[in-house]
């Protein structure tokens, strides 16, 4: 504790960068102190961040395999490694989010239906379609749209943990935190930086459709269970991160 009441205020920033990651990710990171996980919701503003180190890994891949390697199947290598990359979370909180949502009646039952493991036909579909579209779509985007299809779905993450309750009282949401409005405009203004400086005017145009998906996602998650959980913000990611890529692909 000693050690967090010395760090000046730019130092508990930067530890919001390796907290960020471990959470977001499955990157062999080194232990990190307790202090730097104490303000969870503190942390919103690096997601982008993480989306940007994503996407320099994937860079690397892309770029060797290109060489000898046709398009659709650099694709599939670089969604392969963004699973391990993530430990499939977003994937899985797609599919528990399709099963949850459209598998219950009212918002108790929807809620049981998104904790249980098991997968149902509503999550399988759901990953099958989406999984599908962001293969086509990263086949036929380049690197730097890749990328910020990246930084711009983990940043329309934080919009929603401000602006919704928590659906439920546990969970990796709950234990996360409400963030800060300051947090999450950062958050967006990196999203917005990157985006433009990764695909230009087009990435600027992709980032307000993302948000109006994002938007999308959380009205539908405040009608179905009243608020928002881990699952909600992982299909939130998932679907953002395809609104770019196809925007991408139809302006570039």
């Amino acid at each position: 504790m000693a050690r967090q009441e010395t760090d000046t205020p730019l130092m508990q920033r930067l530890w919001d960068v390796p907290a960020a990651l471990v959470l977001l990710t499955r990157l062999p990171l080194p232990p990190l102190p307790d202090h730097a996980f104490t303000n969870g919701a503190r942390a919103v503003w690096a997601y982008p961040l993480v989306g940007l180190g994503l996407g320099a890994i994937i860079s690397v891949i892309c770029w060797g395999a290109a060489l000898v390697l046709p398009p659709m199947i650099v694709a599939g290598l670089v969604l392969g490694a963004l699973v391990l990359l993530t430990g499939a979370m977003h994937e899985d909180g797609l599919a528990d989010t399709a099963d949850g949502l459209w598998g219950g009646n009212d918002p108790a039952r929807r809620l049981e239906i998104m904790k249980d493991s098991r997968i149902g036909a509503y999550g399988v579909l759901a990953l099958i379609l989406v999984m599908g579209l962001r293969w086509l779509g990263i086949a036929d985007v380049g690197v730097g749209a890749l990328v910020a299809a990246l930084v711009i779905s983990r940043a329309l993450m934080t919009p929603l943990m401000l602006a919704l309750p928590h659906a439920r009282d546990t969970g990796l949401a709950h234990s996360v935190g409400r963030p800060d409005t300051g947090a999450v405009i950062v958050a967006v203004l990196i999203a917005a930086l990157c985006a433009l400086i990764l695909a230009g005017g087009a990435g600027l145009v992709a980032l307000i459709i993302a948000s109006g998906v994002a938007a999308g996602m959380g009205a539908l998650a405040r009608a179905k269970i009243g608020g928002q959980t881990g699952d909600i913000l992982g299909a939130t990611q998932i679907c953002t991160e395809i609104a770019v890529l196809l925007t991408l692909t139809a302006l570039t």
